[in-house]
């Protein structure tokens, strides 16, 4: 019984270290910075203010569709699928700016004069891009 318990317990933890390995893959370079030609969503007129508001205030670093830059990376990467950077941290990356973590960009600046209204139509934009070339 003891013999069964202490494989099943080694089992457990390489596959939660294969998990681990899986999900965190992109953070040590398995994942593009840059997605070379992503796909436009459907627009809606929602959609449309989102993507407005993205070439205003992301475009510049994150890229046309969200595809990434050398100065950014793309969202459409597992490390920006909401399971792992929620909405509200595109939020707090607008408004507080964010360290690097995942990328070798750098830090993010705060985005001066944003507000939460253009932060939500971007984030339904990022998602619909995310959503149209597959991430989720």
């Amino acid at each position: 019984m003891k013999s069964i318990s202490k494989r099943l317990s080694v089992m457990g933890a390489a596959l939660g270290l294969a998990g681990i390995l899986v999900l965190t893959a992109p953070a040590i370079g398995g994942s593009k910075a840059i997605y070379d030609d992503p796909i436009e969503p459907q627009p809606t007129p929602k959609l449309n203010l989102g993507k407005m508001n993205y070439d205003a205030f992301c475009a510049s670093c994150h890229g046309k569709t969200a595809g990434g830059t050398d100065k950014g990376p793309t969202f459409i990467s597992r490390i920006y699928h909401p399971g792992h950077h929620g909405d509200g941290a595109f939020y707090l990356a607008a408004k507080r700016g964010a360290l690097a973590h995942h990328w070798p960009f750098g830090n993010m600046k705060p985005i001066a004069g944003i507000t939460d209204q253009q932060i939500a139509s971007i984030v339904a934009y990022v998602r619909a891009v995310q959503k149209a070339n597959g991430l989720f």
